[in-house]
């Protein structure tokens, strides 16, 4: 597209005057959102030359990504228990010596070959921006990174649009800079931390510099670094009590926003190569107050639909900084 979005800007403003209405009169714009930083970034500069900032806007999508864990596994076995006990049963014959864990990560890998095979339309619609899933590693080998870098190897062969989570410890920081190297998509989980984002964000860039100087492309390695805003919120609260501290009854529950917005403008200054995700929402308060930016967002259906009822302003607020007192 023309990168400062003049063609859009054009004609919306002239189906503005076949429609005899001023942009000032509409209340909410549906995006095309294509996904795409270039398409992105001009529909962006259109819409806000020719209405502002103040008027709502979304994008209508269908799924775009999917995470796993143990609890999600266990619940896809128990919702699709006619597909999968009988595939248990049948690795189970084909490998007898093998033990229950053992089983268990084979069954984990075909679950995410299955999941990941729903999104891969949109993986190749977006050119690789979206339509990942997300796995996680064995959480046994959360000082080992030479074992997690051998599963997310492992884990990145079972499909193109894999994406490997990796531990925000000191292990794992290791891990996921060499997994980055190898050209496997990380997304490292869980971030409570200003230090520990800016951490996976420096190891994220010093793998991707390796595979550069290597001569290899980086051009399908997304890298996120998710924030888990909502837990961290519940540790300032634990600690507020445990500790009897006197703090404002509110305050805590704008930890998680102010670290992720400070996360944020430094992963944006700094011209980090990691997305940031938003994870772990406690209320509709920390999306509304985290709008605007080039970020990946983990929003639940309950709260979509609360957002949605209750009529609230989507407008940006990334850039507004937390109040100093709090």
């Amino acid at each position: 597209p023309e990168p400062e979005g003049r063609g859009a800007y054009a004609a919306m403003n002239a189906a503005l005057e076949r429609a005899a209405l001023k942009p000032a009169e509409i209340d909410y714009i549906n995006l095309h959102g294509t996904g795409t930083r270039a398409n992105d970034a001009a529909e962006d500069k259109a819409v806000c030359s020719l209405f502002g900032l103040d008027t709502p806007c979304s994008s209508t999508k269908g799924a775009t990504g999917a995470t796993s864990n143990p609890t999600i596994v266990h619940e896809v076995l128990n919702k699709e228990s006619g597909h999968w006990v009988p595939r248990v049963h049948e690795l189970a014959a084909q490998h007898p010596t093998w033990s229950e864990v053992e089983l268990t990560w084979a069954l984990i890998e075909k679950m995410a070959a299955r999941g990941a095979a729903v999104l891969q339309p949109v993986f190749e619609r977006e050119a690789g921006r979206k339509g990942r899933l997300s796995v996680q590693l064995n959480p046994q080998n959360y000082r080992d990174p030479e074992r997690m870098v051998e599963q997310a190897v492992r884990f990145n062969e079972l499909a193109p649009n894999i994406l490997v989570k990796f531990p925000a410890t000191a292990a794992g920081i290791a891990g996921l800079e060499e997994a980055t190297y190898r050209g496997i998509s990380i997304n490292a989980t869980v971030n409570f931390t200003l230090p520990q984002a800016l951490a996976v964000a420096e190891a994220v860039g010093r793998g991707l510099e390796r595979r550069a100087r290597a001569g290899m492309d980086a051009s399908t390695v997304t890298p996120i670094c998710t924030l888990m805003i909502g837990r961290l919120d519940d540790w300032v609260k634990v600690l507020v009590e445990r500790d009897d501290i006197a703090l404002d009854p509110g305050a805590a529950n704008w930890a998680g926003i102010a670290v992720f917005k400070r996360a944020y403008w430094l992963f944006q200054e700094r011209g980090y190569e990691a997305t940031i995700l938003i994870g772990g929402m406690r209320g509709h308060y920390q999306l509304t107050e985290l709008m605007g930016g080039d970020m990946v967002l983990t929003v639940a259906p309950a709260m979509q639909a609360a957002i949605i009822e209750k009529g609230y302003t989507l407008r940006r607020t990334i850039d507004e900084p937390v109040a100093p007192d709090l």
